[in-house]
């Protein structure tokens, strides 16, 4: 169950660096960093706090190095990069990282061993640390020293007068207020004493931002050190969190969050590593909005609430987990958004409007809908929270709406005009449309003549029998239509995108929606030809290419600055989230063998989760090996989809 790293990746730098660890509070904020202890992102903190749940986070505590002082000697366990140099060095003592329910390290420095723990509050911007003394040749002395960030998320500091550098420390809780406007940061360190000692540290150098060509080095505020003397058993429970922790004991708070976590995988049929670890990772991407409705985050750790990843994700993260009521309550949150019959692209972040820049946020309401129907038999909710929205949605479709979005003389969609990015490819730097998909894309009709099965069936559910055979009518208006303009005789695939005279044939993953989805939309052979296109251009072992490696535009690597990023993002990048309709699609025509094939995919997947966020999938790799993880560390439809898929792999029986 537990991701076990020993000493020869911990206490090799460049390793142990690339290797990051994430706990979430279901508020949107967390603690993270690299196992070593160094913070390699601005994003890194040990308290990032969601002040306006699930956004406005603030990097409030960027770390709290811990120095061990046996018989005069200072054993510094913390890890830090500065210009041209590491210091300190503490991963040298790091003898082992695991990531059971928590992440878990083991230190070793002359004679002394210490484990460290390290869990956030589940509701509360509340971050604990727990150390416990396994071993130690006599008494030491373990000082704490915090390092004050005081800022948006997104954001760098330097060194500046308008910090408040006296904080006050009573009953052992230390409390700071860096400024104005900012929360007030709360550390409890019982039985230590606290030197008031405060200092400007410069320079610290933030690697991944400089290999993503944005600003990397920040200052950081110490306003003292903590000091505790210890010995061979003894423990210490440290909380730090944005609320006064007087009186709170984190040896229970963090007992509480274990037992919650235990109940999230005590039904699993396999205690395995897969399993157990996408359900504890599909659990950080739940958080509770600010008005009290539950949603998906995209991924950890720059984005918020996108619609489309949220409706993508639901199946994975919540009915996957067994948490069907979670899906019912995110579904009817999601339908009081609706405008013109769109759903939004994203929330923003600090309550400004909604965007309601995507095409087809709204056509994953149905599928989204229909597989919790599938799994749930809820018909009260479907028929009466979710139905009337999807008429809605339909109307608009078909009519008109945003962005010229509508159903043509031939019943598939159109959406777009020049310089406007609707579907999920919506890479776009200043002026320049990435990928330009303005027309009819592929996988949008796919949604949409799913959208119009779901909704005949769902129709026929509140017996309106006549109005669901209409839908149906339409539904097989669409699939003639999909089939005359879409499908490329002599290539045998589908081309990804038609606007007019224009058809874009190049070979992209967005036509595998047209054998996963839930209603067959192609023939068998149609179905095959499609499958061994992706399966022989663009399936790699941790998801499917963006683009084909024979195409012109194709991008091997996802590196450099924001421009060279964007030009690759979907033009080659493989995106793991495309494994789940890949696999579905695998098992659907190949029967057995596809499901040999998707059970040996999924074991593969297993190493990916000792690499980059330890427990969780990557947003994004390069298209070519060794598919170094890129993007967001946790991404929430890659968790969800694979998640998915493993649980459809236990409901078949080999044959």
């Amino acid at each position: 169950m537990s991701l076990d790293l020993d000493h020869h990746i911990t206490q090799d730098l460049h390793q142990a660096s690339q290797r990051e660890w994430l706990e979430t509070n279901g508020l949107g904020g967390w603690a993270s960093s690299t196992i070593c202890g160094a913070n390699t992102r601005r994003y890194h903190g040990l308290l990032v706090a969601a002040t306006r749940p699930p956004a406005s986070r603030m990097s409030l505590l960027s770390k709290l190095d811990e120095t061990l002082v046996l018989n005069e000697q200072d054993f510094e366990l913390g890890c830090n990069f500065y210009p041209q140099t590491v210091h300190p060095q503490g991963f040298t003592y790091l003898h082992h990282f695991s990531k059971g329910l928590f992440p878990h390290w083991t230190y070793q420095a002359a004679g002394v061993e210490l484990d460290k723990t390290v869990s956030t509050v589940h509701g509360e911007n509340t971050t604990l640390v727990l150390y416990q003394v396994t071993a130690a040749p006599g008494p030491f002395i373990l000082k704490l020293q915090p390092f004050i960030s005081g800022r948006d998320y997104h954001s760098l500091i330097t060194a500046n007068d308008a910090i408040h550098s006296q904080g006050s420390f009573e009953d052992g809780v230390f409390r700071l207020r860096p400024y104005p406007g900012v929360s007030e940061l709360f550390i409890s360190v019982p039985g230590a004493e606290y030197t008031a000692q405060p200092l400007w540290y410069y320079d610290f150098e933030y690697p991944v931002e400089k290999e993503r060509g944005l600003d990397f080095r920040e200052d950081l505020f110490t306003p003292g050190f903590f000091s505790l003397h210890l010995q061979a058993n003894s423990s210490l429970a440290v909380i730090i969190s944005t609320t006064n922790p007087t009186g709170r004991d984190a040896w229970e708070l963090q007992a509480t969050e274990k037992q919650r976590r235990t109940h999230l995988i005590q039904n699993l049929p396999h205690k395995t590593e897969l399993p157990v670890q996408l359900t504890l990772a599909a659990d950080q991407f739940l958080v509770q909005r600010f008005q009290g409705q539950r949603s998906i985050l995209a991924g950890y750790h720059w984005f918020t609430e996108w619609t489309r990843d949220t409706l993508i994700a639901l199946p994975g993260i919540t009915l996957s987990t067994g948490r069907p009521e979670i899906a019912r309550d995110i579904l009817k949150a999601y339908t009081y958004h609706l405008s013109q019959g769109m759903l939004p692209n994203r929330f923003s972040e600090f309550g400004e409007p909604a965007e309601y820049n995507s095409v087809d946020a709204a056509l994953w309401l149905f599928i989204a809908s229909y597989e919790y129907w599938l799994c749930t038999s809820d018909t009260e909710c479907i028929v009466q929270d979710v139905l009337p929205e999807l008429w809605h949605i339909i109307a608009a479709y078909m009519q008109e709406t945003r962005y010229n979005i509508h159903m043509d003389k031939d019943h598939l969609i159109y959406a777009g005009s020049t310089g406007v990015q609707l579907t999920w490819m919506d890479a776009k730097v200043d002026d320049w449309v990435v990928t330009p998909r303005q027309g009819k894309a592929v996988e949008i009709n796919a949604l949409w003549y799913n959208a119009l099965r779901i909704l005949a069936k769902f129709t026929a559910l509140c017996g309106q029998t006549e109005q669901s055979k209409h839908y149906e009518h339409d539904a097989d208006l669409v699939q003639e239509s999909f089939h005359r303009l879409f499908w490329l005789q002599e290539k045998q695939y589908l081309c990804d995108c038609i606007d007019g005279d224009f058809t874009d044939t190049s070979l992209r993953p967005n036509q595998i929606m047209a054998l996963s989805l839930p209603f067959d939309l192609l023939s068998t052979k149609q179905a095959q030809g499609v499958l061994a296109a992706v399966e022989n251009h663009l399936f790699t072992p941790v998801g499917l290419r963006s683009l084909s490696p024979t195409d012109p535009d194709y991008h091997p690597q996802y590196t450099g600055g924001p421009l060279e990023r964007d030009s690759s993002y979907h033009q080659g990048t493989v995106w793991p989230w495309l494994l789940g309709p890949y696999l579905r699609a695998l098992m659907r025509i190949k029967g057995s063998e596809g499901l040999e094939q998707t059970r040996e995919i999924l074991s593969s997947m297993s190493i990916h989760l000792k690499e980059s966020g330890i427990g969780s999938i990557s947003e994004i790799f390069d298209a070519e090996w060794p598919h170094h993880p890129r993007g967001c560390i946790a991404q929430a439809w890659s968790v969800a989809e694979l998640l998915r898929v493993w649980t459809e792999t236990e409901l078949k029986k080999p044959e």
